[in-house]
């Protein structure tokens, strides 16, 4: 009897991980014809590869991306590494996915583990133990230290070090500090707070720099009492923001350097009786989906997160296929005004 003979009917299907001797064995055929078909080589009759291929389907079989890997000299994978899957990395990775439909790349999003004392450097050991075998390429989402020289073509997402990575995309966070700040000057407000991000990401020394220009351009005097770090999340800006709220001369306004930083001052002032934006105007930064539907609805600096995530997609793709690709990508923020800010209250 032919090793290449059509059973009527599949056997059972097999428990645990699919392997190619099951997809061979469900299919009536030898090890060598399933691995001929998977691969697109020749030899095999158009009516056994079918078959094949129908018991691949019905049995859910995968090959190794290893064992492609090494085989072909690349597996179709792109790696999105992130340090974990917080408001901003959603939204970037909403644009990535959009993006890369249709490119015949599928997508990785991997998390190394990650913890206080290993935070530096986690994504080169991501990529140690991705590139090459198990991704072709990588986006790296807010990297801790500089990639040249990596095993794969990676491009950077605002990364810690400012733009000077080989492949970087960023947001003007500048300009849209300024912009934040200028509308609550421009609403009157003369004693303005910051709540500043992360001490060891550029993006919130860029924030810091912008609010600081703002004031000068007023000819407001920078006042260091009014500056309090908030590390970009809700709970370690409790504290921060209680401190400047109780203060004798409390701030009017407050600049938040991202929307999570922003929800925790409005829930401090919220505990302390005063209402946003009637006591206290608050604006934040990053413009995610919950910016829009928080209460009050958050006034913020829009970054087009989806955007540079498709950016990224863009140029990872074109060093994929040895093409050029930007060095440098610079998307505008702008402001988005909601219901968080007013004039200031006469006190």
């Amino acid at each position: 009897m032919s090793t290449d003979a059509h059973p009527s009917r599949l056997p059972a299907r097999p428990v645990g991980r699919v392997t190619i001797t099951d997809v061979a064995r469900a299919a009536g055929v030898s090890v060598a014809t399933v691995s001929k078909v998977v691969n697109g080589r020749y030899g095999v009759a158009t009516a056994t590869a079918q078959r094949v291929l129908e018991v691949i389907a019905d049995l859910g079989y995968e090959t190794s991306l290893v064992a492609s890997s090494l085989r072909r000299g690349r597996t179709d994978v792109v790696g999105i590494l992130l340090a974990g899957f917080d408001p901003f990395a959603t939204e970037l990775l909403k644009g990535i996915s959009a993006e890369a439909v249709g490119k015949g790349y599928e997508l990785l999003a991997y998390s190394g583990a990650i913890s206080d004392d290993n935070a530096v450097g986690w994504e080169r050991r991501s990529l140690s133990r991705l590139g090459g075998t198990l991704i072709d390429g990588a986006i790296i989402l807010t990297p801790t230290v500089s990639l040249a020289g990596t095993s794969v073509p990676v491009i950077s997402v605002d990364p810690h070090t400012g733009s000077g990575g080989s492949h970087v995309v960023d947001s003007d966070n500048v300009e849209g500090a300024r912009a934040a700040t200028r509308h609550l000057i421009e609403l009157g407000h003369r004693r303005i707070a910051h709540i500043r991000g992360r001490t060891d990401l550029e993006s919130a020394h860029r924030r810091e720099q912008g609010y600081r220009l703002s004031l000068a351009e007023a000819g407001i005097p920078f006042d260091p009492d009014l500056v309090r770090d908030g590390g970009y999340r809700a709970a370690w800006t409790t504290e921060p923001a209680r401190e400047l709220l109780t203060m004798p001369d409390r701030p009017t306004a407050v600049f938040a350097a991202n929307d999570l930083s922003a929800f925790g001052v409005i829930e401090v002032a919220h505990e302390l009786g005063m209402r946003v934006p009637h006591d206290l105007s608050v604006v934040g930064f990053d413009d995610i989906p919950e910016a829009a539907s928080a209460s009050p609805r958050l006034t913020t600096i829009a970054q087009p997160l989806q955007a540079m995530g498709a950016r990224a997609v863009t140029m990872l793709f074109a060093l994929l296929d040895g093409q050029e690709a930007e060095t440098h990508v610079r998307l505008p923020a702008r402001l988005v005004v909601r219901k968080s800010t007013s004039p200031p209250p006469v006190l």
